[in-house]
């Protein structure tokens, strides 16, 4: 089995070196670090490997820091912030981990929705504000819904397997070739998820060709008004497509843990307009990008690197 001197610059679950330091592999934790500081981190020492949440991006320019780099592994399952094209000219392996935290997704998902259907959260601020409004929050069930999912992977397969118990019918669309069916949802070509979905859930990763993949011209395709789900990433969704169709009422409802800019203290002044309208409207469910931010996520996603970088390293699978 190979040794691996390995920089840590996020955050991570103190687990960490219990799974890694059995493979040989030797951590400097610097999640103080910050992003400008990581280059010169990276020079210091001959690491091969590295450990980054979404502190910054991993660019070529980045790379030329660590010449001696053999991986880089992304401790969460979206890669938008790592230059894949960058690493394989240079000969790094990217290793990321979806299945640590595709559960904690799945789970969120049926939360979200399940606020949206049932006014869960205006419901309680109604209550604190000392209302007591039964009538006018009666809400929707999930089971007899047409709910769709555009991408099936890790995460939209983790909650189509927690809807079946809600006696709903799941349909899925994949551009992927070779995504395979399962019992959990039906796989249908984008025609039909539009025609025949009345809830949409985002479970696409961002790219550049995914970048506002779902726009006006996306939503306008679905004969059904929707209610709309977004756990992916903020930027694979036009906002000003949502505030539209929420105000025409072609969208009956959202349900955003992610948003166009997460920074809520840079948005310009379209955004902040965009932004407003979500804030304030009352068929609107925000949260700050934590459908996959649990207790459990936190290790497990340790584990699910350990797991590829022994077989990477030529270690044992644990």
């Amino acid at each position: 089995m190979k040794t691996s001197l390995c920089l840590v610059i996020d955050e991570m679950h103190p687990s960490l070196p219990e799974y890694l330091e059995p493979l040989g592999v030797t951590l400097h934790y610097r999640p103080d670090l910050k992003a400008a500081e990581v280059p010169a981190a990276l020079a210091a020492h001959p690491y091969d490997g590295l450990v980054v949440r979404s502190k910054l991006r991993v660019t070529r320019e980045l790379l030329a820091h660590g010449p001696h780099l053999r991986y880089v592994c992304r401790a969460g399952a979206g890669v938008d912030n790592i230059d894949e094209a960058a690493l394989a000219k240079a000969g790094v392996t990217l290793l990321n981990a979806p299945e640590g935290n595709r559960d904690a997704v799945g789970e969120y998902a049926v939360g979200l929705l399940l606020a949206l259907f049932r006014n869960i959260a205006r419901a309680d601020q109604e209550v604190r504000n000392g209302q007591w409004r039964r009538e006018a929050n009666r809400g929707e069930e999930i089971g007899g819904k047409i709910i769709g999912l555009l991408g099936y992977g890790h995460m939209g397969r983790a909650f189509a397997r927690r809807l079946q118990a809600f006696g709903c019918t799941v349909l899925a669309h994949d551009h992927d070739p070779a995504i395979e069916p399962d019992y959990h949802a039906t796989l249908v070509s984008l025609a039909e998820l539009q025609e025949r979905a009345e809830v949409l859930s985002l479970h696409i990763p961002y790219s550049a060709a995914n970048h506002h993949f779902v726009n006006e011209n996306f939503l306008a395709g679905f004969r059904n008004p929707l209610w709309l789900l977004n756990t992916a990433r903020g930027e694979v969704l036009d906002h000003a497509a949502v505030v539209q169709r929420l105000q025409t009422g072609q969208l009956r409802g959202a349900a955003l843990d992610v948003l166009e800019n997460e920074k809520l203290g840079t948005l310009t002044p379209e955004q902040q307009n965009r932004f407003e309208h979500l804030r304030t409207a009352p068929n609107v469910v925000l949260s700050p990008h934590i459908g996959g931010w649990s207790f459990q996520s936190y290790e497990r996603i340790n584990k699910v690197l350990a797991e590829k970088l022994g077989v990477f390293l030529g270690g044992v699978r644990r």
